[in-house]
């Protein structure tokens, strides 16, 4: 246990807080908050946080002390460095979870898509059918291998390995179906 002929009052703390961490005595804790509570709310206050946050903070700290005085150990830190170290953290977790609250109700990612007009909606449909006409018209190594590619939007060596064939043969398919398709649709123009 640290002692220190200065200041006797670090003696009595690191006791108050072994007889919290093993005994969980009240009127230990009792001292301890007396003590530390002011001192971590002005603190809490000095690193920017409102009055009510400050409260709040120093309760959540002096109840993590209560529950976290098993894991103090005297030969690392004084009981007054360990506690506003908590303080510290318990500040930066509040910046962070005010940071994540605050979300812009007009923010465009948060809008849902506007209704399609009905125009397009049935444009999207023949579309739709039509490219379903004419994968049906392509040999089925090369329809398999496009609806692999972009409707499972699987890699070319994805594709190659769960078919085991040749990367070269997969690319091969790929080329040919797309090009076969640009023809029909070309066509259709």
């Amino acid at each position: 246990m640290p002692s220190d002929p200065d200041n006797p009052t670090l003696e009595i703390h690191v006791r108050d807080l072994a007889a919290v961490a093993r005994f969980q005595d009240r009127a230990a804790f009792a001292r301890l908050f007396g003590h530390f509570a002011p001192r971590v709310k002005a603190y809490l206050l000095r690193l920017g946080a409102d009055k009510g946050q400050a409260e709040d903070l120093a309760q959540e700290v002096m109840l993590a002390v209560w529950r976290k005085a098993p894991a103090y150990d005297a030969k690392l830190a004084s009981p007054a460095t360990w506690i506003f170290a908590i303080a510290r953290n318990r500040r930066i977790d509040s910046l962070r979870r005010d940071r994540r609250a605050q979300i812009d109700a007009q923010d465009p990612g948060l809008l849902p898509e506007p209704e399609a007009l009905p125009d397009r909606t049935l444009d999207a449909g023949r579309w739709e059918r039509r490219l379903a006409a004419a994968l049906d018209e392509l040999p089925a190594e090369q329809a398999q291998m496009l609806r692999l590619a972009y409707y499972e939007d699987r890699s070319h060596g994805d594709i190659a390995q769960s078919l085991r064939l040749p990367l070269g043969t997969v690319k091969s398919r790929l080329r040919l179906a797309v090009a076969r398709l640009r023809t029909m649709f070309e066509n259709d123009r």
